[in-house]
């Protein structure tokens, strides 16, 4: 016998697997969560006029200067679990096409970034690793189906830092933006506003790159070793390695800014830490 449409059949057997609900997790996307409902309102208002003091007052509550989150007080805490869903409730309840300044809109973002990072990690409390809810293939992945309402669309965590933050072309986002590891730039506990943005993220990427788990150089000079978010992001930073340590020196203290001008320096990344930026871990 002759098999005319091998594809066809074999697409069709997987099809009559998943009916019997027999697929592998690899075959099926995770499930989402939604945060936030769809505004109608019919006047929203435009990024410039959202409210950040809900969020900066649970940030001086829970975060200390190390960027470390008590994470078990907070989730024990009814009122501020729900102060935290009323800020990106309203917070999503805008209109993106009414004019506001870039440094707003910028700050705007990695409040909301950070604010639903948070909100996702308090869901799934107590972890030990955001990495545990970020599944590659299949299952839930916190960064790609925790969503939230923005301007009556559905907006994940990536969605809001690749598609929106790392388009407007300021790398020292990826200084503010929680990632909820030891290993990532601190959560600071102000929320970001349009008129301190600048001199606040220069100040982050300061503190981050004069951490050694971020940025050391070997006895020589001539080898550097970066975060792994250089590796991940570099690109933001530019095109080629010379010009990403270029554009790095005015961020670093001042031993590594004379070792990123080096000629034919070396780069080499490091370790990055996954564990959980809590205050109090839970025991194992």
């Amino acid at each position: 016998m002759v098999v005319k449409n091998p594809v066809g059949i074999l697409m069709g057997g997987i099809a009559a697997l998943c009916s019997m609900a027999l697929c592998l997790p690899s075959l099926r996307g995770g499930a989402k969560v939604q945060v936030g409902k769809p505004c109608t309102m019919p006047n929203r208002p435009s990024l410039a006029e959202v409210d950040h003091k809900p969020w900066n007052e649970l940030l001086h509550k829970y975060v200390d200067d190390k960027g470390m989150v008590a994470y078990a007080r907070w989730k024990a805490d009814a009122d501020d679990m729900q102060a935290l869903d009323d800020y990106l409730a309203k917070a999503g309840c805008v209109d993106l096409k009414k004019a506001a300044p870039k440094e707003v809109r910028i700050a705007y973002w990695i409040n909301v970034y950070n604010a639903l990072t948070i909100k996702g990690i308090l869901r799934e409390y107590p972890i030990r690793s955001i990495r545990e809810r970020a599944a590659r293939l299949g299952g839930y992945n916190i960064w790609k189906d925790l969503l939230l309402w923005v301007d009556n669309r559905s907006l994940s965590l990536d969605d809001i830092e690749h598609q929106i933050l790392r388009r407007m072309g300021e790398p020292r986002i990826h200084a503010a933006l929680v990632c909820g590891a030891k290993g990532c730039p601190p959560l600071s506990s102000q929320a970001y506003t349009g008129s301190s943005l600048d001199e606040r993220l220069t100040e982050n990427a300061r503190k981050f790159f004069a951490r050694s788990d971020a940025f050391r150089v070997d006895s020589s000079g001539r080898t550097v070793y970066l975060s792994p978010l250089l590796k991940w992001y570099g690109g933001d930073f530019g095109a080629t390695t010379d010009e990403q340590l270029r554009n790095l020196k005015p961020l670093l203290p001042t031993e590594a800014a004379q070792a990123a001008e080096n000629p034919g320096v070396k780069v080499r990344f490091l370790d990055y830490d996954w564990n959980l930026n809590d205050r109090n871990p839970p025991s194992r």
